[in-house]
């Protein structure tokens, strides 16, 4: 039947809803809607090529199929993924939870009170696992945490390095490949000299401002690096250290021997590998770098009436926030993923996670000891769970290899022939027997081996062995049985809005549905326990899914060549700058360095453009918010000889379709640039017209926004890359799959791969049709709030006919004059109403950008207008001097639960007013936590950690 289709159950609007809201808009068909909002000369004339929508149930059988036919090993890879226990409460009260995968960044700490706590937690277990005082809250992974570790204590330089031009970094060669490489991807263009050795006898003192290494390093080996910390800060050479979380419950912690910054991945920390990704990568540092951090810090303040209050701290210095003054382009982290990782010390403990990490230790080193017998060299002298053995002679990497698939036994194996184990927490005494009978046979000799119960056996030196208490807050000692657990979870997720409540209609951010028939399949072994590093032949249902989904997005973008290896919208930013940079290379024009820029781009695009070691020019926009194309042709024609390309978000930031669009691509292209479109507001062209189409070289995808993988209160995201045929040989490589550095820009050669099945199945079962629909309605849904809201807030940009795109700016700048109330007010008004707020002061100060998505029904749609028609007569009663500048609803709000229920009420309004403005809102109420929090409160006394709460 045509209802159950699942474009019927994603869209919210129905044909006969559809009526009515066009005739308010005024236009008699959506076909005539959309002409008079797009420009016709970039319309596409044909539908989208895609396979016919797949139903729901037919989905879940191509899923099952397809995660079949991913093989499930027992993977000793290591190198970053491990096999991991994911308890099950968190799996099914926070993975599973819409509350918690569609909530979004935690921007208005009143209603996000739960998730903050939770990265709190997260922040609190980093700090004190790498005994660094100072965590953010997750950056995107291992590789990356590594390169933005260089820039910042590039950007640490004393005066007299950065007088002296000192630019070398140092990395020791016992790092992970593909942490090289994206640390060598990411150094290139800010013109910071790599240099690779051995930190035993390499000489800082030859114009050096940083060093990494790896504490254990690649190999496997605990090295002693106190003596070559000293020695860097003699010189003021900084050091950064990737680690492993679950080794720290054992070794001395970073911090304690001299490390200014420690990162790595919490991946093992319960969350599945997923191919790759996602999870979430850690960040620690000295108290003093605070201003350098990169990423979101969660801190400690306090609300209106005193009570404390979590909140994102010091959050000017948001990179995106900065532009082309930003040290770092973040602004997608792993939230949820952090948030897992959070919750799995929680439940585990201190005792918990140290009988884990032992548990893993004591197995390794029974199963060398078991190894030496067998003729086998283990060259760690000192190691946590990795091993690197040394074969006997006649014994081949081939043999092993051999005989550990027959087993399904995936192992590291080294260049130089030797072959490498890495231990998990899935270890038991039968899986210890499968490893060892593939060194057995190989050797051709059959043993008993004597592992019974995987008996504990330290053989970590006591220098090594940590000493120092950890996790000792109440939060990681009190829930450790399930019930407890989940009622702690259940407590923190009713503090926060997400889609579970009510619409969020974050301009820009595109909060549509996240279908639970497109996240299911993330629940199959299939799809959760593959290594990234698994041989092909192991991984044929993420070939086929990645394949597959590449030639649907190269179909809905026009273009030829695609990248899935960017796991943020940002990083897809940077992806696609440093692939235009590597063209521009091969064709002899290396030397164009400017990037055109119009003032109403994301902050992430200027940011992005430096990062990949580029100027940036800015473009003005005119007095309707479209791109002045006479400043562009004149900026291009000053910078032609140097003009690298154009970055461009299409519709524009303001939410209009420019008609000149082809020609500001013409201008740039007969300039020598190439023209960059930033994807974010792709959601308005899918099926209508496409960036290749329109005359773009380059776009990223957000994902996370319009292919429908939920925002994970902040991450995570995914940014694949979409280019035309002449950049395809310069996009992203990976060592460990080509053998290539060339652009590596994450850890996975896939990105975050594990939540690629939530775009597939929303293009599969969405189809061709359900797609262009999809845009055409989330076109329709902003005009008919643009037409609800014109004659009270006002609508800033308009395009030349009259019409918004997919999203629309509220005006409210003039409100402050006439009634002191500002635009951050009416949103945290919007609180007690039971709504997250639209975009705040973006991309013009003082202003609401709304986007309703294709997803949200006209009940729901209605009843938003009813909020903000109703936030207007109360602004009209300040106005009015019914309420006071000093003591009205908006200047107050949000109204936490505890100041509505309390005994004594000092407002000249009643409580009735503050907790129930309209009818709708007594048969849901979302009671809030906590009042406004003070922002400068907490910029002032910085608390980041659980342990310095008092």
């Amino acid at each position: 039947m045509e209802t159950q289709k699942f474009q019927h159950r994603h869209i919210g609007i129905n044909a006969e809803d559809e009526k009515k809201m066009l005739s308010k808009i005024g236009v008699n068909s959506l076909d005539e809607l959309i002409d008079q909002t797009i420009p016709a000369n970039i319309r596409l004339q044909n539908g989208l090529n895609l396979p016919e929508a797949l139903s729901e149930h037919e989905y879940a059988e191509e899923m099952a199929l397809m995660a079949s036919k991913n093989r499930i090993c027992a993977s000793y890879i290591g190198m970053g993924w491990y096999d991991t226990v994911c308890p099950a409460p968190i799996f099914r009260n926070v993975f599973e939870n819409p509350v918690w995968y569609t909530s979004y960044t935690p921007y208005q700490a009143e209603i996000s009170q739960g998730r903050l706590e939770a990265l709190m937690n997260f922040q609190t277990t980093v700090s004190d696992l790498t005994g660094l005082p100072l965590s953010n809250c997750s950056l995107l992974d291992e590789a990356t945490a590594g390169a933005e570790s260089a820039t910042m204590m590039f950007n640490l330089r004393t005066r007299d390095q950065i007088k002296n031009n000192v630019n070398k970094l140092f990395v020791d060669k016992n790092i992970f490949p593909q942490t090289l490489a994206v640390i060598s991807t990411r150094m290139e263009p800010q013109g910071i000299e790599v240099v690779v050795g051995d930190y035993n006898t390499v000489d800082l003192s030859d114009g050096f401002f940083g060093a990494i290494i790896q504490y254990p390093n690649s190999n496997g080996n605990i090295v002693d690096y106190k003596a070559f910390a000293e020695k860097a800060h003699s010189i003021d050479c900084k050091v950064s250290v990737a680690t492993d979380l679950m080794a720290l419950t054992l070794l001395v912690p970073p911090g304690e021997w001299g490390a200014d910054i420690a990162f790595g991945s919490s991946q093992r920390f319960g969350v599945p590998m997923f191919y790759g990704g996602p999870s979430a990568g850690f960040f620690a540092t000295r108290e003093e770098f605070k201003r350098n951090v990169p990423g979101r810090i969660i801190g400690v303040s306090k609300d209106a009436y005193g009570k404390p209050a979590y909140r994102m701290a010091l959050q000017t210095r948001e990179q995106h926030i900065k532009r082309e003054k930003a040290t770092s382009n973040i602004c997608t982290a792993q939230a949820l993923l952090a948030t897992m990782a959070g919750f799995y010390a929680v439940y585990h403990g201190p005792k918990g996670l140290k009988n884990i990490a032992t548990q893993i230790h004591s197995a390794t080193a029974l199963i060398a000891d078991e190894l030496k017998e067998l003729g086998y060299t283990i060259l760690n002298e000192q190691y946590f769970d990795t091993l690197k053995i040394g074969l006997p002679s006649g014994i081949s990497q081939y043999t092993v290899r051999e005989f550990a698939e027959m087993r399904d036994i995936n192992l590291r194996y080294y260049e130089a022939g030797e072959v490498g184990i890495s231990i998990d927490e899935t270890i038991t005494e039968y899986k210890a027997h499968e490893l060892l009978a593939v060194f057995s046979m190989a050797a051709g000799r059959m043993e008993v081996f004597m592992i019974d119960d995987l008996a504990q056996k330290i053989t970590i030196n006591d220098q090594f062995l940590r000493k120092s208490e950890f996790l000792q807050h109440e939060v990681f000692n009190s829930y450790h049985t399930e019930t407890e657990l989940m009622r702690y979870i259940k407590r923190l997720d009713r503090k926060d809005i997400s889609l579970a409540h009510s619409m969020i209609s974050l301009g820009s951010c595109t909060m549509k549905l996240n279908a639970a028939s497109e996240l299911l399949p993330l629940s199959l072994g299939g799809f959760q326990n593959i290594h990234p590093l698994a041989p092909k032949s192991q991984t044929q249902g993420y070939n086929e899914l990645i394949e597959e989904l590449g030639e649907y997005l190269k179909e809905i973008t026009g273009f030829a060549g695609v990248s899935f290896q960017p796991n943020s919208g940002a990083a897809g930013e940077y992806a696609g700058l440093m692939t235009i940079r590597k063209y521009l290379e091969s064709i002899g024009q290396g030397h164009r360095n400017i990037i055109l820029i119009p003032a109403s781009a994301h902050g992430t695009n200027p940011a992005s453009a430096i990062q990949a070691g580029y100027e940036t020019v800015t473009i003005e926009c005119d007095s309707h918010g479209n791109i002045a194309v006479e400043d562009l042709q004149a900026k291009a024609d000053q910078h032609k000889d140097h003009l690298a390309g154009c970055m461009i978000t299409y519709p524009s930031t303001h939410g209009i379709f420019e008609k000149e669009i082809r020609e500001m691509c013409k201008i740039v292209h007969e300039k020598g640039g190439q023209v960059y479109m930033d994807g974010a507001n792709m959601n308005a062209q899918v099926g209508l017209t496409n960036p290749g189409f329109i005359g773009a070289d380059v776009c990223h995808l957000n994902l996370h926004k319009t292919f429908a993988i939920p925002h994970g209160g902040g991450g995570p995201g995914e940014g694949p890359i979409c280019v035309a045929e002449h950049l395809i040989p310069f996009l992203p490589h990976h060592p460990e799959v080509d053998g290539s550095t060339v652009n590596t820009v994450a850890s996975a050669p896939y990105g975050s791969a594990g939540i690629l099945p939530i775009t597939y199945g929303y293009i599969r079962m969405m189809g061709g049709e359900g797609l262009t629909h999809a845009t055409k309605i989330a076109i329709l849904n902003a005009n008919y709030l643009a037409e609800c809201l014109k004659d009270t807030y006002g609508i800033v940009y308009r395009g030349t006919t009259g019409r918004v795109g997919h999203e629309l700016i509220l005006e409210c700048r003039k409100l402050k004059e006439t009634s002191g109330i500002t635009e951050s007010d009416i949103a945290k008004r919007l609180m007690d109403y039971g709504y997250h707020a639209p975009t705040l002061s973006f991309p013009v100060h003082g202003t609401l950008m709304i986007e309703p998505t294709e997803s949200e029904s006209l009940s729901e749609l209605n009843r938003f207008v009813d909020t903000m028609n109703q936030i207007w007569e109360e602004i009209k009663e300040v106005e009015n001097g019914t309420y006071s500048k000093e003591d009205n609803v908006l200047v107050n709000a949000p109204h936490p639960e505890y100041e509505v229920c309390a005994d004594e009420w000092k407002h000249a309004y009643p409580r009735s007013k503050a907790a129930y403005p309209l009818e709708f809102v007594k048969q849901n109420k979302f009671w809030i936590n906590v009042a406004r929090v003070d922002n400068a409160y907490g910029d002032r006394n910085l608390v980041t950690c659980l342990c310095d709460m008092g």
